[in-house]
């Protein structure tokens, strides 16, 4: 189906830009005529769309090697300016960090919505300002995407690629990257990042266990509504795990693009965000009190919870011995 990695970062980096521009607009929509069903399906969107968007992220730097060719020395094909990728990149991973976060607000506003049939006030503001912000800096990173390849495009913008002395800027993006790897002198950043990760992991997991083993038919002397509450603290480590794993990513790229494991993971990254999503809008499973039965939905998506989960423990343990990358 798919060529190669630029091909299915070509696909999905239509998501983000189409996906939220849908998402915002419901949102504004909502506000106008007043309808609680638009607001939690704009805050669904956006929720979806920072998940795929995770995909499509981490993609690029895969379309840039596919772009590069192999061989220690860059290659790029004819047309096609380094300059102008290292532009995309950084605009890209400004555009991915704002979407990031509404996504988890989005996701917040959710949450609240079960327990207090509405998200707070200021929840659906930070949502509507960070989508409109998002919005923006989505377009202009599809706008200096086209520009890769399209010389005309990108004429006015070649001139400010060199610093004064002519040699090429680094981009933004890379400059973590060398800083994340130890690159600048500081060898302590990757391991701090492997720490953080670790605590994020061990976060995310806790409650991923004791939430989908109550669903299972364990503890049946918790209530489904008091293991609910703990869904925030599993949320706080994905996101700890998501901004370490980034930093990972970004710091020896080349450990991770050509490594089929890491695309497994993705994949299983993204669908356990779509399963995350069935927990915010399936209402009935959290009405079970203590001793009661979660419906069988609930099981069958707890299930599948478990084992996505640990698809992405065991793919992330995996890269340095499947693959042959590292």
């Amino acid at each position: 189906m798919f060529s190669n990695a630029a091909h299915l970062h070509l696909v999905l980096n239509h998501i983000p830009t189409v996906g939220f521009a849908v998402g915002l607009l419901l949102l504004l929509a909502a506000q106008i005529v007043r309808s609680d069903e638009l607001k939690r399906a704009g805050l669904v969107v956006s929720f979806v769309v920072a998940n795929m968007a995770i995909a499509t992220y981490l993609t690029g730097s895969a379309a840039e090697s596919v772009l590069r060719g192999g061989g220690p020395a860059p290659a790029f094909p004819p047309g096609v300016a380094p300059a102008a990728i290292d532009a995309h990149e950084d605009a890209a991973f400004l555009a991915f960090v704002f979407m990031e976060f509404t996504g988890f607000f989005a996701w917040l506003a959710l949450w609240q919505w079960r327990r207090v049939s509405r998200p707070a006030r200021w929840n659906m503001g930070v949502v509507l300002v960070l989508s409109v912000v998002t919005f923006g800096l989505m377009v202009r990173a599809a706008e200096m995407g086209g520009e890769i390849s399209h010389p005309e495009l990108r004429a006015a913008r070649e001139t400010d690629s060199t610093d004064p002395a002519g040699d090429p800027q680094i981009g933004f993006v890379k400059s973590i990257g060398v800083f994340v790897s130890g690159g600048t002198g500081q060898p302590w950043v990757w391991a701090a990042c492997e720490t953080i990760h670790f605590i994020g992991l061990c976060l995310l997991f806790t409650v991923v266990v004791i939430v989908n083993l109550r669903m299972l038919g364990m503890m049946k002397k918790v209530s489904l509504g008091a293991v609910y509450q703990l869904l925030p603290i599993g949320m706080l480590g994905f996101g700890l795990n998501l901004i370490t794993g980034i930093m990972f990513f970004l710091g020896a790229p080349g450990q991770y693009v050509h490594n089929p494991v890491f695309y497994w993971k993705i994949v299983f990254v993204v669908l356990a965000g779509f399963n995350v999503l069935y927990f915010m809008l399936a209402d009935e499973a959290w009405t079970r009190g203590p001793g009661e039965e979660a419906p069988a939905a609930a099981k069958i998506a707890a299930a599948s919870a478990m084992f996505l989960w640990v698809a992405v423990l065991f793919c992330g343990h995996m890269l340095p011995f499947l693959g042959d990358a590292f």
